[in-house]
């Protein structure tokens, strides 16, 4: 009698045990979908915080910490003699004290870097790269960029987001960004 008891406990366990590995295998082949982490994310995402130069607003954190580097380029560029050539224009408003050709230049590029880097709650509408890069369509601009060009804007980026403190690692993504515009930019 005994041997007839210990048999159906065997066999419940070896059932028990056959479920639950059914189960987990079953869980393990239907994982919960990974989000995986954005560029943006990695720059701060979509947290709020203080907007450091406009009181009493929030700015995304991902945003705030492009705009950083943004900005930060924009006046590396301002004193490149090899390539603020391209900008007269709007050293010459920032001269005479006018910043909204700043402001606009700073937010068009904020934008584009947030949606490129993976930030959902923009939408860019400013020109394509090429129209933004040619006299012809963009008065702003003082001649096409050639590749040595390009290599200067790349080095003052590199500046400008030393300047924020950007980790090599994410240097390094928005590199592989940039570098991917570099045949729409360059045009002679």
């Amino acid at each position: 009698m005994k041997k007839l008891t210990l048999l159906p406990l065997a066999l419940v366990f070896t059932m028990a045990a056959l479920l639950l590995s059914f189960e987990s295998c079953s869980k393990k082949s239907n994982p919960k979908p990974v989000v995986k982490a954005t560029l943006y994310d990695s720059l701060g995402g979509t947290a709020m915080v203080a907007d450091p130069t406009h009181s009493g607003q929030m700015i995304e954190k991902g945003r705030l910490a492009i705009r950083g580097v943004i900005d930060s380029t924009i006046f590396v560029i301002a004193g490149d003699s090899r390539i603020n050539g391209h900008f007269t224009v709007l050293l010459s408003e920032v001269t005479k004290g006018d910043l909204s050709g700043f402001n606009e230049l700073s937010d068009n590029l904020t934008i584009f870097v947030s949606t490129a880097t993976g930030a959902k709650d923009y939408t860019y509408t400013g020109l394509n790269m090429k129209d933004a890069h040619d006299p012809a369509t963009n008065p702003r601009m003082n001649g096409k960029a050639t590749s040595a060009d390009f290599d200067a804007f790349v080095s003052d980026l590199v500046t400008g987001a030393n300047k924020n403190h950007v980790p090599a690692n994410l240097l390094n993504s928005i590199g592989k960004i940039v570098e991917s515009l570099r045949t729409t930019v360059v045009q002679q």
